[in-house]
């Protein structure tokens, strides 16, 4: 099938260039935008039966701008010491200033100031009009922070405006900073190693005008897709989608070009080499691409709503792109020949005494030790694991040095560390009946006691511990925790204890549910904890099915997804060691996981495919076990280490951001594509397929001699296993 696949390609390359120009711009003019179907509010992404969802519900139908950002303006004397009634009241003068703020989506102080028990800070909560996701917001920031300065100078008062709007506008710079470093560092490491490669200015050049023609057709189809099953799209997908395209794009254009690249030095001409390579590497690519869409698609089991719509739209830019590495590529590398490796005659002639030879020889004479030593770093490193802890601070995690950052630590020397993020109890009524505004006092006075309650601020306008909505039916509690309001601590608090204890004291006629970012979070987390629980398996099983049928081989995906789930496993522990050790981090961030089982496990089963499907070509033509694995390494490990190589370089320029998050991400999958790459696949499976022998192709046996695979003939050029 891929032989005729590559013979139409190679000999209409125009009909097939011209195919994917008309695509191309059918779908950028007619399919809507990617921003349509994107959100970033965790919330929209959890099941209504979760506990922190019904109290957004009640939150949105009776406290409507409940769900509206603020902002926060802490106070406090420059000398350090305690708040006078002189400075409360220039304080009270600061709230009616912000009223007055001449800036878009700034609403004015919600309630009067609030004075720490100790005085010494005092906040001033500014509404903002729009929900905590709408970048818009961030525009409104400065001009609180000029109306405080206005009002506050010549006072001997300090301020810091800080909240999450905040800490989004102050280091907007360094995520931006962020994505145009990796943007570069990405297009600049593909040309610069494929330069060093090919040294050819077009074969570098091919990956980055293919994954942009890509990147032009995914997102259209993408959205297509979430509009017509109604999902919603995480705003983290852009950036996934960009680097999930030049990381398989980059590695499926390596495959064919190291492949077509072999067939010429083979003997074969321009036409022939490249319907081999299209040929050969043909079902490999479809193999490695469908092992990525099934471990993309497994997301649609998740709970959590964020990972079941970015499986699907990550699957279809796969699809694309392995459709265009067999089709577009081909079409191009046709009309160029021999001219796509210009001005290097390096495809000319074999390289003979590379190190990639060395390694495979040594491999194929002692693959026990190869496996021991391998597998034993993978398992020295995997033995982080036993150590991993989870942080669930996203402000923890930002620069230290902003206004915002310095705020939050002020706000801290006079509230509970969860002022910030108060965890809200939302009350209803039963039989929709006013609320006794008696007993709810009575009620919030004895939360007061509850396990991990520092303080309760008032959530009445007239300073009242209980607020209520307008027609009295619903009202709010607002806890402040004595910790993070996202330290794991919390978490299970929010999640577990501080549930009961408000449930079980709850007035009779009223449920109550308990909101706020901790509680958010406590159920992400279990959702997240489910869904890891259940997809790793699932697609686990479902890619060893596709490795089965590949390899008509019941014993080689058995030790493969071993290799996977070990390899996984040793990125997570090489990540502790780095963070948790050297780097005194309190944890890995929850998204950790999920980031490397799309970017370790999944793209990184490609490396093992290649690898796989070479050691099963040389044993066809004849060539033992440990032959065959000495050959595979010589002839398929410059392709795995240069795609790794890349894509380890473009995640490892995250490092360079200068946020915590990124720099940490950039680290682990950098380090676990490397694992992939440069220890699973190019040492640990050639060298356990040669011990295995025979074995390994159990019971297809499709390693024999001549199984599927052509006997040498002119037409393929001379037999590769005897030029060395």
């Amino acid at each position: 099938m891929f032989e005729r696949l590559g013979r139409f390609v190679v000999h209409n390359p125009w009909k097939v260039i011209l195919g994917w120009l008309l695509a191309t711009a059918a779908i950028v003019l007619m399919a809507p935008g990617l921003g349509d179907v994107t959100s970033q509010d965790q919330a929209d992404f959890l099941p209504r039966d979760y506990e922190s969802v019904k109290a957004m519900e009640v939150a949105q139908r009776s406290f409507p701008t409940a769900n509206d950002a603020t902002a926060t303006i802490v106070v406090k004397r420059a000398d350090g010491q305690p708040l006078a009634d002189a400075d409360l009241a220039t304080v009270g003068t600061l709230a009616e200033a912000v009223g007055r703020v001449d800036a878009e989506h700034v609403a004015g102080a919600v309630g009067p100031p609030t004075p720490s028990p100790n005085r010494t800070v005092a906040l001033v909560t500014v509404g903002l009009q729009g929900a905590p996701d709408d970048p818009e917001l961030l525009e409104a920031i400065p001009g609180i922070r000029e109306a405080a300065k206005a009002t506050l100078d010549g006072t001997g008062l300090g301020y810091a405006v800080t909240g999450d709007i905040a800490m989004y506008a102050d280091n907007a710079d360094a995520f931006d900073t962020a994505l145009v470093v990796v943007g570069l560092a990405t297009i600049g490491l593909i040309i610069v190693l494929l330069l060093v490669i090919y040294r050819s200015p077009l074969a570098a050049l091919l990956p980055i005008v293919t994954v942009g023609v890509i990147s032009a057709i995914a997102p259209g189809l993408i959205s297509w897709v979430a509009q017509a099953a109604d999902l919603r799209v995480d705003q983290s997908l852009e950036i996934i989608l960009t680097i999930v395209l030049y990381g398989v794009g980059t590695d499926y254009i390596l495959f064919l070009l190291f492949r077509y690249r072999e067939r010429l030095r083979a003997g074969d001409d321009a036409k022939q080499a490249l319907v081999a390579a299209v040929a050969r590497v043909g079902e490999v690519i479809a193999s490695a691409a469908a092992a990525i869409v099934i471990a993309f698609s497994a997301l649609l089991l998740a709970v959590f709503g964020a990972f079941t719509s970015l499986g699907p739209a990550l699957a279809i830019a796969v699809v694309v792109m392995a459709f265009a590495a067999l089709t577009l590529v081909p079409a191009v590398v046709s009309l160029l020949g021999t001219k796509i490796f210009w001005p290097s005659k390096s495809w000319q002639r074999t390289p003979r005494g590379t190190a990639f030879q060395r390694l495979g020889r040594f491999t194929g004479r002692r693959p026990a030790v190869v496996a021991l030593v391998s597998g034993g770093l993978m398992l020295a490193l995997a033995a982080g694991v036993l150590g991993m802890k989870w942080d669930y601070d996203q402000t923890g995690q930002l620069p230290s040095d902003t206004e915002s950052a310095r705020g939050l630590e002020d706000l801290q020397s006079g509230f509970p560390v969860g002022a910030l993020n108060p965890t809200t109890v939302y009350l209803r009524s039963d039989d929709g009946q006013r609320l006794d505004p008696a007993a709810l006092d009575a009620y919030a006075a004895s939360l007061k006691d509850a396990p991990g309650i520092g303080g309760i601020m008032p959530a009445g306008q007239d300073g009242s511990l209980a607020g209520f909505s307008q027609d009295g039916t619903a009202a709010r509690i607002n806890l402040l925790l004595d910790r993070s309001p996202y330290a794991p601590e919390s978490l299970d608090l929010a999640g577990g204890e501080l549930r009961d204890v408000v449930h079980a004291r709850a007035p009779d006629g009223t449920t109550a549910y308990v909101g706020g970012i901790s509680s958010l979070f406590a159920d992400v987390r279990d959702a997240n904890t489910r869904d890891l629980k259940v997809i790793f398996p699932v697609a686990g099983l479902l890619i060893a099915i596709i490795l089965a049928l590949l390899l008509r081989s019941l014993v080689a995906p058995i030790y493969l997804m071993a290799a996977v789930f070990l390899g996984f496993l040793s990125t997570l522990g090489a990540t502790v060691f780095a963070f948790q050790g050297v780097g005194d981090r309190p944890g890995l961030s929850f998204m950790l996981p999920t980031i490397l089982y799309l970017f370790v496990v999944a793209i990184g089963t490609d490396y093992n495919i290649l690898m796989i499907a070479r050691l099963r070509e040389e044993a066809r033509l004849g060539n033992d076990p440990r032959t065959a694995a000495d050959l595979a390494v010589e002839h398929g490990g410059p392709s795995v280490g240069a795609a790794g190589l890349i894509l380890a370089g473009t995640f490892a320029s995250m490092m360079l951001a200068g946020v915590a998050f990124l720099t940490e991400m950039g680290f682990a999958v950098a380090i676990g594509i490397s694992i992939s790459a440069f220890v699973m696949a190019m040492l640990l499976v050639p060298a356990i397929t040669a011990l295995l022998g025979h074995r390994a192709w159990w019971p297809g046996h499709g390693d024999a001699a001549g199984n599927g695979t052509a006997p040498p003939t002119a037409e393929h050029g001379p037999v590769l296993t005897q030029t060395r």
